[in-house]
């Protein structure tokens, strides 16, 4: 009776923790720019949006996934600027960076 009482104890035990492993944060970042001319010099060839992409991963070293899970976040910024304010070129630029990351 006692082994039967061991032997449930250890696999209720083993079930309960939680393995501490390598765990893999892998995110894609995505940033566009958008530029508008707001000037008196209303010429369009300042107007436009440009973006770029990229991926990268880093290993979270023997880690449990609720420790993990903290640093291995998703975000999302934008950012206004305004050059040249108050002449005839004057220019506002949008810029929207987001990271979409997971933890495998």
């Amino acid at each position: 009776m006692k082994k039967i009482a061991l032997f449930t104890f250890a696999v209720a035990a083993l079930s309960l923790a939680s393995c501490k492993k390598d765990r893999t944060c892998t995110c894609t970042s995505t940033s566009t720019t958008t530029t508008t001319n707001s000037g008196s010099n209303t010429s369009t060839a300042l107007n436009g949006t440009t973006s770029s992409s990229s991926s990268n991963a880093y290993v979270i070293l023997k880690a449990k996934k609720s420790v993990a899970r903290p640093n291995c976040l998703s975000t999302k910024t934008t950012d206004t600027d305004k050059n040249f304010e108050g002449t005839s070129f004057e220019t506002t630029e949008t810029t929207t960076r987001e990271s979409t990351c997971e933890l495998n």
